[in-house]
């Protein structure tokens, strides 16, 4: 079992020739296009430290994280993407991931299913945290938002 000690958040926008190429650069604007991501469900465990600073993270590692990415070959489209964090007293937390055509659309949609989340459980949510960007697409865009899992 991995234990998660660390959680961040990040976010990067990027054209590419393709959409993958878009993709990874959004992923290297966000830090983290140099690991192996590990796409988990959106469980926060107590006790996990969410912090600003990012790791280093060596490069090729295998990498839990919650992530929403959104692509588009539409040139002048805007899209974009969130993820919001609710943590209860405990620390235990779930993160929500939406995508929409405008960052503040996107984060409202996941702060409101982080409020759903809680109400289902019947948890009281103490804390909440964000992250969004947006792009207008020239060419061929990306845009990634992510809550990554770190065991250092």
């Amino acid at each position: 079992m991995l234990e998660v000690r660390r959680l961040y958040l990040v976010a990067g926008k990027a054209e590419g020739n393709t959409p993958l190429n878009a993709f990874d650069n959004a992923l290297l604007a966000a830090g983290i296009g140099d690991v192996n991501l590990i796409k988990v469900s959106s469980i926060v465990p107590p006790g996990a430290e969410i912090v600003s600073d990012k790791p280093r993270l060596p490069r090729g590692a295998l990498v839990p994280c919650v992530y929403s990415e959104r692509v588009s070959t539409t040139p002048g489209e805007r899209i974009a993407v969130a993820l919001a964090v609710g943590l209860a007293d405990d620390g235990f937390g779930v993160v929500m991931e939406s995508e929409g055509e405008s960052a503040e659309e996107a984060c409202k949609r996941a702060l409101s299913m982080v409020a759903d989340a809680f109400q289902v459980r019947a948890l009281r949510l103490a804390r909440t945290l964000y992250i969004a960007v947006e792009h207008r697409v020239e060419r061929c865009g990306s845009v990634v938002a992510a809550c990554v899992y770190w065991q250092q």
